[in-house]
């Protein structure tokens, strides 16, 4: 008999490998999955934009002869003392704890090298830290997980986190097998037990507490230290503009493509909005309080090359950070590792379970043998790289609009390919004239 014909076997767009393979996971544990990383579906990103290059109606820089600055200052609005950095690129807050020692120190060495600011994360400032960041930004977070007073006066500017761009009204999780015994003394927290990070403030609950929070802050360090807010992308023009009426320097907004640290898969892929989306909305605020430039807008969430860095700036951003592709400029998820990742069940550039402790890069580990992996004068050195590689490319791209500064990039220079980035982002979409959604359309 003939053989019967048979079609290929078709998996279904709802119920893919993955989705099959979490729903027989959860079934088998009866506990959610819990990683890091950030979201991985696809999002609308800075992909979805082009810049317009000079040519005839632009005269674009000559890049060796022209110069095309990068400098920027942040929290002039109150601060006695603000921060001056040689690139709008900083390294976001990551906690020692979720990190090694000696991923903290290379943090603090690589920024340092370029002339830009890193930040503490929950869990306190470490001397490893504070001794190698040239610029360094102190964390206080709903946790008070390593909170001191005096490590707030040693900081050069005191960022409030309210939220993060994974896990906006959620809190993070450091899982026990992390909670070593320099953490759980720093943490005031027992050994080997799950700490799972506060949602919101305990002593506060809407922005006139979060104003005399700011107030507070300020007493403590003699108002000399810029005051940051940071929130998660979700409400971004509401939350700036209460964030400016609390008395911020800087307003920090983290886009759900960020999140270094573990929380529920299903909070990442699930809560929050995309960075694109998110910018223009806060810049509008800080616009219709006459505050934008006076008040420093810094995003995140997915920053990975100058073109990201520079179409940030051009839609109103002032500075950019980074958590994700720095940690991979440290070391992590390099394929020469490619054997060990494999060994946990996983492989290079897919790994994301940080919150186990395990990474054979010494980055997201609290393991002695595994954290004396890294180098941190090396590691360092390779995000001076990264960053001055981003700085660079950031002024080439300002160059060829015919920009003499990185932050003179404005909506003007771009168009969008989709849609929705021209609707998200407020540009054209490319080779029309057409704004989605304004006058009336």
């Amino acid at each position: 008999m003939p053989a019967t014909a048979q079609t290929t076997p078709r998996f279904s767009a709802t119920f893919d490998p993955h989705t099959i393979s979490e729903i027989q996971r959860a079934a088998a544990t009866g506990i959610y999955d819990i990683r890091g990383g950030g979201a991985k579906r696809k999002l609308p990103h800075f992909d979805d934009l082009l810049f317009l290059g000079a040519s005839i109606s632009r005269y674009p820089l000559e890049g060796y002869r022209e110069k095309c600055g990068t400098d920027i200052v942040l929290g002039a609005r109150f601060a006695k003392k603000p921060i001056h950095l040689k690139i709008p690129i900083t390294i976001a807050g990551m906690s020692f704890g979720a990190l090694s020692g000696p991923a903290k120190e290379a943090l603090g060495r690589g920024a340092t090298i370029v002339g830009t600011s890193t930040t503490t994360g929950d869990g306190g400032m470490t001397p490893e830290e504070r001794g190698h960041s040239q610029t360094l930004v102190y964390q206080y977070l709903p946790s008070r997980y390593g909170m001191n007073p005096d490590d707030l006066r040693k900081a050069d500017a005191i960022e409030i986190v309210i939220g993060q761009g994974a896990k906006p009204g959620g809190g993070g999780m450091l899982l026990g097998q992390k909670i070593s015994p320099r953490v759980a003394r720093m943490r005031n927290l027992p050994e080997g037990i799950d700490q799972r990070s506060a949602c919101r403030h305990p002593d506060w609950t809407g922005p006139d507490d979060l104003e005399i929070k700011i107030e507070e802050l300020r007493e403590i360090t003699d108002w000399e230290k810029p005051i940051y807010v940071k929130v998660g992308a979700s409400r971004p023009y509401y939350d700036t503009a209460l964030a400016v009426k609390s008395g911020a320097d800087v307003v920090v907004l983290d886009g759900m493509q960020g999140g270094t640290a573990a929380t529920q898969e299903v909070f990442i892929e699930n809560v929050g909005l995309p960075i694109l989306a998110a910018i223009r909305p806060a810049v509008q605020a800080l616009q219709d309080l006459g505050m934008h430039r006076k008040v420093q807008l810094i995003v995140s969430g997915g920053i990975r090359t100058g073109a990201d860095v520079a179409k940030a700036l051009a839609l109103g951003a002032d500075a950019v950070a980074i958590g994700t592709a720095a940690l991979i400029a440290l070391g992590d998820n390099d394929p020469r590792l490619e054997a060990e990742y494999a060994k946990l069940g996983t492989t290079a550039g897919a790994y994301d379970d940080w919150h186990e402790g395990r990474d054979p890069a010494g980055i997201t580990t609290q393991d002695p043998e595994l954290a004396a992996r890294l180098d941190p004068v090396k590691a360092g050195r390779r995000l001076a790289n990264y960053l001055s590689v981003l700085a660079l490319e950031t002024q080439t791209i300002a160059r060829a609009c015919g920009k003499s500064h990185v932050h003179n990039l404005e909506p003007e220079d771009l168009v969008a390919l989709t849609v929705e980035a021209a609707a998200m982002a407020r540009v054209p979409l490319a080779g029309t004239n057409w704004i989605p959604g304004s006058a009336g359309f």
